[in-house]
Parts: C-alpha cells; structure tokens; sequence
C-alpha cells in the first residue's frame, strides 16, 4: 500500500520539525518528571496524579509518532509568487452572494491548516474548489451540507 502524502509549505515543514523536537525533549521530560513526583506519592492503584500524567504521556507518544510519520511523508511545496491563479499558499478574497459576506482564506496542505486563522487545507471543499482558479471565476463548493457559489474577488500577493 502506498504511503498517504502530506502536502506542507517550507514553513510549515519547518514549524512542524520544531514541534516535534518539542514534543521529544522539552514535553516528554516534563510529563516524566510528573510522573515521578506522582510515585514518590505512594500507592500508585488510587493516584489520580499518577493516572493523569501516564493519560499525558500515552497522548504525547501518540502525537510524535503522528507528527513523525507526517513529516516522513511530507511533501514540500515550492514557493509560488504567481498570483495570476490560486495556488497552495496563495490567499484569496472570496465573496459568498448567499451570506452577503467577504472572506480571505489563505490555502495551506492538511498539516498547516487552521479555521481560526482562516488556514484551509487544499483537501477541504472550499480549497480543492479554489485550487487552480482566476480571480473573477465562480467556484462550486461541495460542502457536507449542500452546494454553493464563492466569487474570486482577489488574489492577494504576500
């Protein structure tokens, strides 16, 4: 079977890498530290403390060996500056007629998507339907919930 791709940005490589190296040294000691101190507490069958700091680890172990196997697989996206066209890394100014309303999303691959930074991944719906389109086109959006138009208002330049 072949290995899933991860589509990043060379900053988002890179933000990714320092998290794990994160995750690896400054977290995992941490969380062992806790530990510890939670077993010099005695009687580990009733220790809440202890209970909860091994919960921790068990969760951090997950997500280095989740972030590791992303970056393994990760494909780096060259720098685009090409505005003519939306592309992963560009940000679009799109205007919903349904809504009434004006949005910028900036498109990034799955691992540095964000909605509260309006981050979106080029796999999500608004994304894919963005990827490779003009400002002045309408895009379709298959979203979960139905259909809907976006109008590429701008493509904006970093």
């Amino acid at each position: 079977m072949a290995e899933q791709q991860y589509m990043m940005t060379q900053k988002g490589y890179d933000e990714a890498k320092e998290k794990l190296t994160y995750l690896q040294t400054v977290k995992r000691q941490e969380i062992v530290e806790r530990i510890a101190e939670a077993r010099s507490h005695g009687d580990l069958s009733e220790n809440a403390e202890y209970d909860a700091a091994r919960n921790e680890q068990a969760a951090n172990e997950l997500e280095i060996a989740d972030l590791d196997y992303k970056l393994k697989n990760a494909v780096i996206i060259a720098e685009n500056s090409d505005n003519t066209f939306v592309h992963i890394g560009s940000k679009v100014r799109v205007y919903d007629e349904d809504l009434d309303e004006e949005e910028v999303y900036e498109i990034t691959g799955s691992m540095e998507a964000n909605a509260i930074e309006n981050k979106i991944s080029n796999e999500s719906p608004v994304g894919a339907a963005l990827l490779k389109h003009k400002k002045g086109d309408i895009v379709k959006v298959n979203a979960p919930d139905g259909e809907y138009k976006l109008l590429i208002k701008e493509i904006l330049e970093d």
